[in-house]
């Protein structure tokens, strides 16, 4: 399967992903274009110096333009799917009519718990024991779409945003990957709330 990975800071899952497919002949997805809104995205370095051809798109306040315009770029690039890898904007509705049950995120909380942008600090805020990693798919409702897998990170007395998000991000640098793996394989079916996955 041929996806395009779009992000906004680092790309540290990115990287991940472009691992497992150097390392796994059998992983099935490759990366055909790295995409983002913003120029100065880390992740745009990481893809480049993979070889990934590279877009941006700048947001322009207009959502239902902007998602036309990362969807027809996505579209040109041949891919197939989208993986949001730290993709800091909301896609609107259009997105997901133009990939049904093809665009994934992965997500720093434990959803429905904590859904949006500071899903850490609202966990330490609100002193819970686990925090945690979600990969689902995206609907049109944000952090809400029907969930692929989850794992549970235990938060410790003296954790900070970033001791935790460092914590939760080894979580995700494993389970998105695997993700990616089992979208490309066609072995994720969407069954309204839930995800069932065939075996291989």
């Amino acid at each position: 399967m041929r996806i395009a990975v779009l992000v906004s800071g680092s790309g540290t899952n990115l990287q991940a992903i472009l691992d497992r497919e150097a390392a796994d002949a059998d992983f099935g997805a490759e990366v055909v274009l790295v995409l983002s809104d913003r120029p100065d995205a880390g992740g745009l370095e990481r893809a480049t110096a993979a070889g990934i051809p590279i877009a941006v798109v700048p947001w322009n306040g207009d959502r239902e333009a902007f998602t036309a315009l990362v969807c027809d770029t996505v579209i040109a690039a041949g891919a197939e799917a989208m993986v949001l890898a730290g993709f800091m904007r909301i896609l609107g509705p259009e997105a997901v009519r133009r990939f049904p049950d093809r665009i994934i995120n992965v997500h720093p909380s434990l959803l429905p718990a904590f859904p949006g942008a500071r899903a850490v600090e609202d966990a330490l805020a609100h002193g819970v024991r686990l925090a945690g990693v979600t990969v689902h798919f995206v609907d049109e409702q944000v952090d809400h779409g029907p969930i692929i897998t989850q794992a549970a990170v235990p938060v410790a007395p003296d954790d900070t945003a970033e001791t935790l998000h460092a914590r939760i991000q080894i979580l995700e640098h494993r389970l998105y990957p695997e993700a990616v793996a089992d979208l490309a394989a066609g072995r994720l079916r969407v069954e309204g709330r839930h995800v069932r996955r065939d075996p291989t």
